[in-house]
């Protein structure tokens, strides 16, 4: 059986194959990056290709510039020697770091998005075990990070993932990494990288929300990878998620990606027996195949997922994004996937739905729901219901910083376009125009 090789010989084959040096890929990657020409030094690509690094923040880049295929840099992540294991903590830590600088990341791909999934290091957190130095970890820094997830994620549901990533970054840069550095007993670390991996989920959630696809797609594939090392199955199973409503949400170029993103979601979540878990899986694999045009798939997820979120006990949830998967959120997403599948009447009965019962608290999950409604009004051929909805769009908007918004008034101006000579909806438009892409404005 052949030798899989390593990343440092795929770096070198493939930079010599272009007539260059490392003084040369350094150079290239610095620019790929955001730094500048100068911004990366050829010793370090030197000690990559001799294996005595692993580039783990740099691999996206080294990809891109390269053009390495995704399952060789897999494979070569797979067999890479223990002394040469990828650091996720370090990883994250400079992911974020060059976060706060407004550095360029990469555009969203699938090909990277499914590469990532090899990151995970299932000794990770034994390594770090009592460990010489560093501040002592206990239980009540692992409850502060869960406490500050909490009041993060509470603003972005409310105001959008615009008005406080920077201030999420920052805690994970300045205050996490001194504990993920720390002194902790292996229960203890555990916590800690599964309580991290939700709040880099959340930092890559409020990055797609700003419009942020890029950045998005490197904070989820971390999120897998710490959840992965926590041995959290479900939050290793909600970073699958996120890559794939990303894909979803860059459209039918990226179905097969969605559509296996959220397969592998689905089959890391089997061992679950939370039915609001299920469901949120369930309902993400049913978007996927009606994007990429599998009815009957969609059909059979979205039957699953119902049959899940019927079965969810009366009971507060917990602290996890999938115990938050009400019966108000599924009938939003349900009611979008019929839509999708053209059963207008179906996705009006179900927004309707979800309106009554979720989002009354949060103003950019509301606003969501009544943008998607007033469009399937208007394909039904009901024009003033449509207006009306999207004038409560509009209203509940207002203030609001998420790419979500800027996309639902977009479509809606852009709909409203063969109406212009009506006076209700020229001021429609109008009242849409601060809330669009600025390209559009």
């Amino acid at each position: 059986m052949a030798r899989t090789p390593t990343i440092g010989e795929l770096m070198r084959e493939a930079y010599e194959a272009r007539g260059w040096g490392p003084a040369k890929l350094a150079r290239e990657l610095g620019i790929a990056e955001g730094r500048g020409p100068d911004g990366l030094d050829r010793q370090s690509v030197r000690r990559w290709v001799v294996g005595k690094r692993v580039p783990t923040y740099w691999l996206p880049y080294i990809v891109q510039v390269l053009e390495l295929d995704a399952h060789l840099v897999q494979a070569a992540q797979s067999s890479e020697p223990e002394s040469a294991a990828l650091d996720t903590v370090a990883s994250v830590i400079e992911l974020g770091r060059s976060d706060v600088l407004r550095r360029n990341f990469l555009a969203a791909s699938s090909a990277y998005a499914l590469s990532a999934l090899g990151l995970p290091d299932p000794e990770a957190v034994r390594r770090r075990v009592n460990r010489a130095g560093g501040v002592r970890v206990g239980k009540g820094e692992v409850a502060a990070v869960r406490q500050m997830i909490k009041a993060f994620g509470d603003t972005a549901a409310e105001v959008g993932g615009g008005h406080a990533r920077h201030l999420a970054v920052r805690y994970l840069t300045e205050d996490v990494e001194r504990w993920l550095n720390g002194h902790y007993t292996e229960a203890t670390g555990r916590d800690l990288f599964a309580a991290t991996s939700e709040l880099v989920h959340l930092c890559g959630w409020m990055a797609q929300d700003e419009g942020n696809q890029g950045m998005a797609q490197h904070y989820y594939a971390h999120a897998y990878a710490l959840a992965s090392e926590a041995g959290d199955l479900e939050l290793s199973a909600t970073a699958l998620r996120g890559l794939a409503v990303q894909a979803i949400d860059l459209g039918p170029k990226f179905a097969a990606a969605a559509l296996r993103l959220s397969e592998r979601c689905v089959e890391e979540a089997k061992p679950l027996d939370d039915p609001r878990a299920v469901s949120y899986y369930q309902t993400t694999l049913a978007d996927a195949a009606a994007l990429d045009g599998d009815r009957r798939l969609a059909t059979q997820a979205l039957k699953a997922s119902e049959t899940a979120i019927e079965k969810t006990p009366d009971a507060p949830p917990g602290a996890s994004w999938a115990s938050h998967f009400s019966i108000g959120r599924w009938a939003h997403h349900s009611g979008m996937i019929l839509a999708r599948l053209g059963d207008l009447d179906g996705a009006t009965q179900h927004l309707h739905q979800a309106l009554e019962i979720h989002g009354l608290d949060r103003r950019r999950s509301r606003a969501i729901v009544l943008a998607d409604l007033g469009r399937v009004h208007l394909q039904q051929g009901d024009l003033d219901t449509a207006l009306a909805t999207w004038t409560a769009f509009l209203d509940c908007a207002d203030g609001v910083r998420s790419v979500k918004i800027a996309e639902a008034a977009n479509d809606m101006h852009v709909r409203l376009d063969r109406y212009e000579d009506l006076p209700e909806v020229e001021e429609l438009r109008q009242r849409a125009a601060p809330l669009l892409p600025t390209q559009v404005v």
